[in-house]
């Protein structure tokens, strides 16, 4: 009898686990309008301008050379039409949220907000490596395009002096990569406004160039560069010289070119009128930066062979050969400006991130301090500006770009699935009240109990807005949606090149997942959707753009490196022992409903007229408006 005894306890015990861990995993971030300590300053212009700065960089003169070259040759052009309505999907997707939540932190506050605490978590710890490295490696470019105008000089001289000779890391520290970096913190740490108009300038500046650039390769342009004749081995000729498999491969090359249009969401809390300009900038920043590619792109292929464009300066040797010195100069400094906003792009976001993470407690308070005097968290930019440029002075960070682009893509899925999330709730998780968001949305009772369960996943009885049956049916299928939508996309990635010489015989499982694949979307579609009429945004053809939008996020995450997977699960271990270990005690959201129930216990006792002996804990309000004394209070 004492076995069964001691395994009823083990069993209970698992699920008190279980229950605190779900617990964890679905504890969301309660909104409040009580303002935002940081300044708010900027404009649409100001928005827009960030999002086309961090975005152009040094891609726009090289990357549509690259892609030109041998991969999808003059109809490159049309992959960059397809990276860019992929991006669209994704940016419609953070123009919603960026709606629906004005406040700094951009996927991680939406994931917080919507799905729960650990995955928001998942995607700030993301972020953070993403943003790190992504300012590195910008460093590491400015650093490397001076060192080559200034014949190697740079390089030559650290090489000479403090050589390394380290496995993994760089040949030589890189000490003015750390001193560009350290002077742009600075600046950041002096004012987002500062940083906006030298961002302006410099974005405009880098336009200039690209048009210069566009309107000279023109003039020079020959139709007959898109109708060249085969080579033999090689390709087809012609505007698709390597098919459909060249543009779709190109594709996913010119994918990354549009990543950084996210910075804008970044800085919702020094926004002027956020639920407006947000949506705005990122729709009008993503239409310009489609625009410049699709132009540099349409004038290279026309001024040169395409197998003639040099893969990492094609403007400027092309401009050489033609003896065009001038506009080679010319583009050869917009360069220079494609870095330097870029860098001010990928370094704006970081410190908003972890100010936004310090706030909820699942970071250091000390990241949520904001100076009085410059209105930004100066300490969070400080330690963000120094990690990223640790990092462009040791690592050769070649092998390590792409993990920027797994925390993007994450960033991306994530924010696609919560729209669809919070599209099935009743109110669409619009309503606001003075302690925040409601736990649970108001759902309707009654005719769920009567409804079969598999009427509701077709919404059989056409209801015209969520219910407690509908909402649980729209969980249920995107759930399955996403397991069908990952199953599809490794499979297309161990089909690889096969499945265009061998269509045929992946023809069957591709249409195995494909179909109910698309019976769960339209399923998903009949479901009733929440009212979005106070929202100034929405997204568009729901449930259909944001699944488009999750397959080619998703897909282009499992065609990754293997070794971009290991170090991306190192960097999750170590987030893992930051959240355990400091992150559930102090979050936030975790105190509040401590002082919730306590509130609730002291108001029972006082209602039986029992006298409370213990000091009173803070309100919830009173916690929320000082999280960093709240983390030390104890309970």
């Amino acid at each position: 009898m004492l076995l069964p005894s001691v395994v009823e306890a083990n069993l209970r015990s698992w699920g008190r686990a279980m229950a605190g861990l779900w617990g964890m995993a679905s504890r969301r971030k309660r909104l409040t309008d009580d303002g935002s300590p940081l300044a708010r300053v900027l404009n649409v212009m100001d928005l827009t301008l960030l999002g086309v700065g961090s975005t152009l960089g040094l891609g726009v003169y090289v990357l549509a050379g690259q892609v030109a070259n041998d991969t999808a040759g003059p109809a490159v052009l049309l992959s960059f039409v397809f990276a860019a309505i992929a991006s669209f999907f994704a940016g419609l997707c953070y123009a919603e949220f960026a709606a629906r939540v004005p406040k700094a932190g951009s996927a991680y506050v939406y994931a917080y907000v919507a799905v729960g605490e650990i995955a928001a978590f998942v995607i700030g710890w993301t972020l953070i490596l993403e943003y790190a490295i992504g300012t590195a490696s910008i460093t590491r470019g400015v650093s490397t395009y001076i060192d080559t105008l200034v014949d190697h000089k740079i390089s030559d001289f650290f090489n000479s002096t403090v050589p390394m000779h380290v496995p993994t890391l760089a040949s030589y520290p890189d000490f003015f990569s750390f001193g560009i970096c350290a002077v742009m913190t600075a600046l950041l740490a002096v004012g987002v406004k500062e940083s906006s108009i030298i961002n302006n300038i410099l974005t405009f500046l880098n336009l200039g160039t690209a048009t210069a650039a566009v309107v000279t390769g023109a003039i020079y342009a020959d139709p007959k560069n898109w109708s060249l004749p085969p080579r033999p081995g090689k390709d087809t000729g012609g505007f698709t010289p390597y098919g459909v498999k060249g543009i779709i491969e190109g594709a996913g090359m010119c994918f990354f070119g549009f990543v950084g249009f996210d910075c804008i969401a970044t800085t919702s809390e020094e926004a002027k009128n956020p639920k407006r300009s947000i949506p705005l900038a990122i729709v009008l920043s993503l239409t310009i930066i489609c625009a410049t590619y699709c132009s540099i792109s349409t004038v290279l292929t026309l001024l040169k062979p395409y197998y003639e464009l040099d893969r990492s300066a094609p403007f400027t040797v092309a401009f050489d050969s033609m003896g065009l010195d001038a506009i080679k100069w010319v583009v050869t400094i917009g360069a220079i400006f494609a870095l330097t906003t870029s860098l001010l792009g990928t370094m704006i976001p970081l410190p908003r991130v972890m100010y936004a993470m310090a706030q909820d407690g699942l970071l250091f308070a000390v990241f949520a301090r904001v100076n009085d005097c410059t209105k930004t968290p100066v300490v969070a930019t400080l330690v963000a500006g120094t990690l990223s440029g640790l990092l462009a002075l040791i690592f050769d960070l070649d092998q390590l770009i792409e993990m920027m682009s797994i925390g993007t893509l994450l960033a991306y899925t994530v924010v696609g699935l919560c729209v669809l999330v919070l599209r099935q709730v009743p109110h669409g998780g619009l309503a606001l009240q003075v302690h925040g968001l409601p736990r649970d949305a108001e759902r309707e009772k009654g005719s769920a109990d009567l409804r079969p369960v598999l009427g509701g996943l077709v919404n059989w009885e056409r209801a015209k807005r969520p219910t407690a049956l509908t909402t649980g049916a729209a969980g249920v299928l995107v759930f399955v949606q996403v397991l069908l939508t990952l199953a599809l996309c490794v499979l297309l990635k161990t089909a690889g090149d096969d499945l265009y010489s061998n269509t045929l015989a992946w023809l069957a499982p591709t249409l195995a997942l494909l179909v109910p694949l698309v019976i769960v979307v339209i399923m998903l579609g009949q479901q009733p959707k929440a009212d979005v009429a106070q929202l100034s945004f929405s997204v568009p053809g729901l449930p259909y753009v944001p699944a488009i939008s999750l397959f080619l996020n998703m897909y282009l995450m499992v065609n990754l490196k293997d070794e971009t997977w290991v170090r991306f699960v190192v960097w999750m271990v170590v987030g893992g022992v930051v959240y355990f270990s400091y992150s559930l005690r102090h979050s936030t959201e975790r105190l509040l409903e401590i002082a919730d129930k306590q509130a609730a216990l002291a108001a029972s006792l006082d209602r039986n007229g029992v006298a409370m002996t213990n000091a009173v804990l803070p309100s919830a309000p009173e916690a929320a408006g000082d999280p960093e004394a709240f983390h030390t209070a104890r309970f």
